[in-house]
């Protein structure tokens, strides 16, 4: 690959770009209103953005039911812990640097809700009672005090067409994932034993 020209400073940057309208700004709340409120309890998936100590970032979803996050107040969620593949990327990141993005999805809709805040990992009865589903109580949970909070335009969304029914793939079209992991993993187990075990976890460790 060619030589990246990158740019070195933010004034540069901004030298490519009008300055942003004032609604863009004043947008932005230090909490969550009651459109922020009902926003997230009608969202079923977030995407959360952490930091490991080296300085690297990750990016984990998070899915269930509508209103899976629970509002505590006005500057605190809790996200439920789901049974996943262990490795904790998000909650070990959120030990070694608190500072998280959140990214609430609603199908169907184009406009997408952030909220920028701190997190911490707790495990109190009374919270994670909150969080209980299909009589499954978590572990743990992700409290985050909110910082800021706005909500983000459907460019993005209506360019890609994301909930566009013809913009959807057929699974078939698409390598299997066990395939896909076989050759990640470098066929220490085939193609098939993956999806057979994707399948048993899926029917027995949702929650």
């Amino acid at each position: 690959m060619a030589r990246l020209n990158a740019l070195q400073s933010e004034d540069e940057l901004r030298g490519y770009f009008p300055v942003s309208v004032e609604r863009a700004k004043l947008k932005v709340l230090d909490g969550l209103d009651r459109h922020c409120i009902d926003f997230i309890a009608r969202s079923p998936f977030l995407c959360i953005g952490t930091s490991r100590p080296d300085g690297c970032s990750d990016v984990s979803p998070r899915g269930d039911p509508p209103g899976f996050v629970h509002v505590a107040d006005a500057n605190t969620l809790l996200i439920p812990d789901r049974p996943g593949n262990n490795r904790l990327d998000t909650m070990s990141n959120i030990m070694h640097n608190p500072k998280v993005g959140l990214l609430f999805f609603i199908p169907g809709l184009g406009e997408t809700l952030r909220v920028n805040g701190d997190a911490r990992i707790i495990d109190g009865e009374a919270e994670l009672a909150r969080l209980e589903f299909r009589r499954h109580t978590p572990k743990v949970a992700i409290a985050v005090t909110v910082r800021e909070a706005f909500i983000h335009c459907a460019k993005a969304i209506r360019r890609s067409r994301l909930w566009e029914e013809d913009a959807k793939i057929d699974p078939k079209s698409f390598t299997r994932i066990g395939d896909i992991i076989s050759d990640h993993i470098k066929g220490r187990k085939s193609g098939d034993e993956i999806e057979e075990i994707l399948k048993e976890n899926y029917r027995t460790q949702m929650y």
